[in-house]
């Protein structure tokens, strides 16, 4: 699989601020011992010297009967030891329960580069996952636990303008399929719980957990192309989650994790981006049907009106759709079949709900005059925009 662009919005190598979590080809992180803690300094003006009386202690139910006695020049004081907790472990925490109730459904997904994860979706042997994670791949090895046994699984079907792609494996050649259930990722809130599975750096299945931080943001898919209502989570997600569901208290996927902010640094930064899981419900279907998806396409790209609402134009692909009706680099659009623009995103959600061969009118700002054009919307590339 080719190397992924590493950026997007146009900037330099040197001032990255996003990056793919690509498949991991990192190797597994050093774990070192704690270092040894250092003894207290001794209480000023007091001599002591310490001795250690060893006797039993309970493990279970009582007291420890070890016991410090202390000496000094003044006087001689027996001090008793903490006592060790009574039997029992702490009570279940909610992210324990999400980690038992759905873990079995989460899976590793490995390529000849790399790795990342995917869930299982139905029990026919349907696999989700980033279309980033296969690449160019028809076939893929899958990990359904941690014993290092995997399975072979043919991939399906990929949508670079969603970065999601379907993989199928055989339900008799697989361990018992987990399906895991899709939350209506439009009624996800900021503050919500947020639960990461998945299989980063190389380690074995992982969970992570921490809270929606935001909704309705926009990524760049792999294609160059708009992800829209992407969730926004500081639940931590590092190379090889990609690909991994992130789910809500209730133990549903809300997302598909995808990117992560780096400010260029290689690792998280609390700042990890999923994938709606509305638009799982709605692309999976048709990839695992071997249906392509056609989208509309404007043939434009925009950034926000220094002048006020709406969509400055900054490059039109000729002879695109938008180029045939007459659009130019440094008009605005103010409006789309009369409904107002009042940012770039908000003339992207509008295109993203027409199909091919729509007609839309815009309302432009050229020059300081204000004119009308008929556009008839294209096919959106497979490749670049």
């Amino acid at each position: 699989m080719p190397k992924q662009p590493p950026l997007w919005f146009g900037r330099s190598e040197g001032d990255a601020d996003h990056r793919w979590l690509e498949p991991d080809q990192i190797a597994p992180p050093r774990v070192e011992p704690p270092a040894a803690a250092f003894a207290p300094p001794p209480r000023q003006g007091v001599r002591r010297r310490w001795f250690v009386a060893i006797g039993a202690c309970l493990l279970l139910g009582g007291a420890g009967a070890g016991l410090l006695i202390a000496e000094d020049n003044q006087a001689t004081s027996t001090i008793q030891a903490l006592p060790i907790a009574a039997a029992g472990g702490v009570g279940s925490s909610q992210v324990n329960a999400i980690y038992s109730a759905v873990s079995s459904g989460v899976v590793q997904v490995r390529t000849d580069v790399g790795s990342g994860t995917g869930f299982v979706v139905d029990a026919d042997g349907t696999i989700v996952t980033n279309a980033h994670v296969v690449g160019d791949a028809t076939t893929v090895k899958v990990l359904f636990d941690d014993s290092n046994s995997t399975v072979d699984a043919k991939v399906v079907g990929r949508d670079l303008s969603s970065d999601l792609a379907v993989l199928h494996v055989d339900p008799a050649r697989s361990p018992a399929l987990k399906p895991l259930g899709l939350a209506d990722s439009d009624k996800v809130k900021v503050g919500d719980l947020a639960v990461a599975i998945g299989y980063p750096l190389s380690l074995a299945r992982t969970a992570t957990s921490g809270i929606v931080s935001g909704i309705g943001r926009h990524i760049q898919a792999p294609n160059g192309f708009s992800i829209d209502k992407v969730i926004q989570t500081d639940a931590p997600i590092n190379s090889g989650n990609s690909g991994g569901p992130l789910f809500d208290a209730r133990g549903r996927v809300i997302g598909v994790n995808s990117q992560i902010a780096t400010a260029g640094s290689q690792g998280n930064l609390g700042i990890g981006f999923a994938i709606p899981a509305n638009t799982v419900r709605s692309i999976v279907p048709l990839l695992k049907d071997g249906q392509k998806i056609d989208r509309a396409f404007l043939g434009a790209s925009s950034s926000p009106s220094p002048s006020g609402p709406g969509a400055l134009i900054q490059t039109v692909t000729a002879d695109g759709p938008a180029a045939r009706a007459g659009l130019r680099s440094q008009d605005v659009i103010v409006a789309i079949d009369g409904r107002q623009i009042g940012d770039p995103d908000a003339l992207i959600a509008i295109i993203s709900t027409a199909k091919p061969g729509d007609r839309v009118e815009l309302e432009i700002a050229r020059d300081g005059q204000r004119k009308s054009l008929s556009v008839e919307l294209g096919t959106r590339p497979q490749g670049t925009p």
